[in-house]
């Protein structure tokens, strides 16, 4: 059989709770404004913190099972207990919530913490005058994540305080962003083995920041390990259970604890408590068997006959310091106060009928817990302090707690001084303040602890595959892509017009390229265009000048004159492809191209077609020429030119040509071009120029060996030669360009099929017009004449 559970040691301060209790007690018997003519009376239980101690001890308590029997009132079936105020711990608070809430009597507890017992289903009797953990954990994250910290390791008491804690610890951190490196539970009765471990997975940890959800002793064996092994420099942030711990404070915890932040209760005072503790003694003090155990363990000595030094009960407490002595620190001690005193103020309604409620009762025996029960949630009420009592649907006080850090003063004495508030009672936002510089762990800088970097401006992040999601990689953004914050998950496209710069945080506006007239190469091609036309125009000068000479005649010298003119236009057709594309150059370029060129060819192809039928007049009995005479020849060339003309009419109805932003062809800048509008309109286009082309030059060929002293044939081949193969490499090298080098292009091929047309058609004619005089005859150019 298991053997029976036995307390060993002594707590000094829960020993203080207890003789606090017993201070309130007594204070208020002697009140007379409260319970008047009514005598508080107690019974106080060592639990051990066990919880199957806790629970026997309330079973006793609910039974009366062991009261001591009256003389002057008689004895009673029924217990005399109305509340019951306990446990330090939440395990064990549990186990009582549990059991005595079946019968409705009501458990306030000073230290239990676990948001569990805010379950009023589960515990309908539970007060606590400490706040929940519910707040407290959402404050640490809080906490957390105030300083930065995204990489941290946690340790918690491994029982209904630590695990209920964390657990909600974990969950508000993740919402905040913050990851856990490794989580560790820990619990007094744990082989050393287990703690060793904890500490090797601490000192192996890269983060830099533990966050210890754990009750006073389970810290308190864990450090003597951390001690041993002198892990320092790690930044600790505490619950309430210990980071207040005036036993945790010594010398050499304060190397491994230094810097320590958490949140505790607040501090008060209770006047004449000092007082109270330090004048009790066993010999005036019967039935406290607690205090006789006390007074032996801290005087060393014992009231049984023994060979052991004998206790006087004269012993004075003055000269003893420890922590039933130190009130100093009185954050949980307070809470048994008000405790006693909720319990006192909803007796207090019972008797009273306050707001009239129930029946009223004169005599204390006929109160029944279910009352007190029923007041104790509708209690409100202000300490001598100014510090309001109330409690919520769960139970539960307000959540208000002081941000304290472990500071060491010039004395040399170990303060916890109060840096920071926290209310949950304010607006989100305005929950935590900060009042006070902070000593840190290590060189009075605030820690830094990440599992990686944050990612700068310009880059996102990449979570490391099999790792939490503050370990990532910081990847570039794609081209066409920027973040402008830190730690940014996606980077954002920039707009089509837009582009990133160097750095890509910015999206900055792209260049515009287009051919312009300030340009070097738009000036060179305006200089070639323009050297076109003049030289066309001292053509048209000349043959105008010699317009009777033989040579001028020779091939219709008026289809001369209308090719010199459609070259003029061919050459001036091309400005309108240089310059900011618009509307109106959109639809002139593309039109007064196809329409001018197709003008020329028509010219050169009639200019052809009247010298195979001048040869083939020759021949006796021939009358051809009458079919193809002047009359002819213009119409053919208006014929020509109009089906043209027809072709860009219908483009420009349908579909015509509009300017664009080129986007795709380069990212790094806008190309304004011109939009061919209707690809068949397009085509339709070039494709009769490149018909009426190829039709002159088989037409020229064919009459290039014809008898003649000057065939015109012959350089209208060579010229139509020139022309297509200006226009066949101008389609690769058209599709090929980037940019505005298209536009470049497209223009070349003008001036080049122009100036190969103008060259070779009209070249030799002015040589011979202006250097060879006497070939400028009729003689000579019907082979009469030879000249030596």
């Amino acid at each position: 059989m298991p053997q029976t559970l036995s307390c060993k040691d002594l707590d000094y301060r829960e020993y203080q709770f207890a003789e606090t209790m017993i201070f309130a007690i007594e204070e208020i018997n002697n009140r007379t404004d409260i319970l008047p003519n009514v005598i508080l009376g107690y019974k106080i239980y060592d639990a051990c913190g066990s919880v199957s101690l806790a629970i026997k001890v309330a079973m006793a308590l609910m039974s009366g099972a062991g009261e001591a029997e009256s003389s002057t009132l008689p004895c009673s079936q029924q217990s005399s207990i109305h509340a019951i105020i306990g446990q330090s711990g939440s395990s064990p608070t549990i186990g009582i919530a549990t059991v005595v809430g079946q019968f409705n009597i009501p458990v306030i507890s000073h230290f239990a913490t676990c948001a569990c017992l805010s379950n009023r289903r589960k515990f309908p009797t539970f007060f606590r005058t400490i706040p929940s953990d519910y707040y407290q954990s959402r404050a640490l994250a809080q906490l957390v994540k105030h300083f930065g910290w995204t990489w941290v390791g946690t340790i918690r008491s491994d029982n209904d305080y630590g695990n209920s804690g964390m657990a909600t610890f974990i969950q508000a951190a993740q919402l905040e962003g913050i990851c856990i490196e490794y989580s560790e539970a820990i619990y007094r009765t744990n082989p050393r083995e287990k703690f060793l471990k904890t500490v090797e997975i601490i000192k192996m940890a890269s983060s830099k920041i533990v966050v210890a959800f754990t009750s006073v002793i389970d810290m308190e064996f864990l450090l003597k390990e951390l001690v041993l092994q002198n892990v320092i420099g790690l930044q600790w942030v505490g619950s309430e259970s210990w980071v207040s711990a005036i036993n945790l404070a010594n010398k050499e915890t304060y190397s491994i604890l230094k810097g320590s932040i958490g949140f505790s209760i607040a501090n008060a005072e209770i006047p004449g408590l000092k007082e109270f503790l330090m004048k009790v003694k066993p010999t005036s003090t019967l039935g406290n068997d607690g205090l006789v155990e006390f007074w032996e363990n801290i005087f060393d000595c014992t009231f049984n006959n023994s060979n052991s030094k004998m206790c006087t009960g004269k012993e004075n407490l003055h000269e003893i310091s420890n922590l039933y002595t130190d009130i100093t620190e009185l954050r949980i001690t307070y809470n048994v106060y008000k405790a006693v005193y909720a319990v006192a103020y909803a007796l207090h309604d019972v008797f009273t009928c306050l707001n009239n409620q129930g029946a009223c009762l004169d005599i204390q025996r006929d109160t029944q817990p279910q009352q007190v029960l029923k007041y104790l949630k509708e209690v409100n009420f202000t300490m001598k302090n100014g510090d309001g009592i109330n409690f919520d649907i769960n139970g539960d006080p307000p959540a208000r707690y002081e941000l304290v850090n472990w500071q060491l003063s010039v004395n040399g004495i170990i303060d916890f001084v109060t840096v920071g508030l926290y209310d949950a009672s304010l607006p989100n936002g305005k929950q935590f303040i900060m009042n006070n510089s902070i000593v840190w762990a290590s060189d009075d800088k605030i820690p830094k602890s990440v599992c990686s970097e944050s990612c700068p401006t310009g880059t996102r992040k990449a979570i490391q595959k099999g790792k939490p999601a503050c370990c990532f990689d910081c990847i570039p953004c794609a081209e066409g892509e920027i973040s402008n914050i830190t730690d940014s998950i996606h980077c954002l496209k920039c707009p089509l017009d837009y582009k990133t710069n160097e750095q890509k945080d910015q999206c900055i506006m792209k260049d515009t390229e287009f051919l312009s007239y300030e340009e070097i190469m738009g000036k060179i091609l305006i200089i070639f265009s323009l050297l076109g036309v003049f030289i066309t125009l001292a053509v048209i000068a000349i043959f105008f000048k010699f317009r009777d000479t033989p040579i001028v005649k020779a091939n219709n010298s008026e289809l001369s004159f209308l090719l010199l003119f459609s070259l003029t236009l061919c050459f001036l057709c091309s400005l309108t492809f240089i310059g900011e594309p618009t509307e109106w150059s959109c639809m002139l370029r593309h039109t007064a191209f196809g329409i001018t060129f197709v003008l020329c060819i028509s010219c050169v192809l009639g200019k052809t077609i009247v010298v195979l039928m001048a040869f083939r007049a020759t021949r006796p009995g021939s009358n051809i020429m009458k079919y193809f005479g002047p009359t002819q020849q213009r119409i053919s060339v208006l014929i020509f030119t109009l089906i043209q003309a027809i072709i860009c009419i219908i483009w420009l109805a349908e579909s015509p040509p509009f300017p664009k932003k080129n986007m795709k062809s380069n990212k790094e800048r806008i190309i304004l071009e011109c939009d061919i509008g209707s690809i068949i309109a397009f085509y339709a286009v070039l494709g009769y120029i490149g018909l009426l082309s190829v039709l002159c030059f088989v037409l020229a060929f064919l009459a290039r060996k014809l008898p003649d002293k000057f065939n015109e044939a012959k350089f209208i081949t060579f010229s139509m030669l020139v022309f297509c193969a200006v226009w066949i490499t101008f389609i690769p090298s058209y599709i090929s360009s980037p940019g505005k080098y298209t536009v470049a292009v497209e223009v070349f091929a003008i001036l080049a099929s122009s100036f190969g047309l103008l060259l070779c058609i009209f070249a030799p004619k002015c040589y011979l017009i202006l250097l060879k005089p006497r070939k400028n005859s009729k003689k000579y150019l019907m082979g009469k004449m030879s000249l030596k």
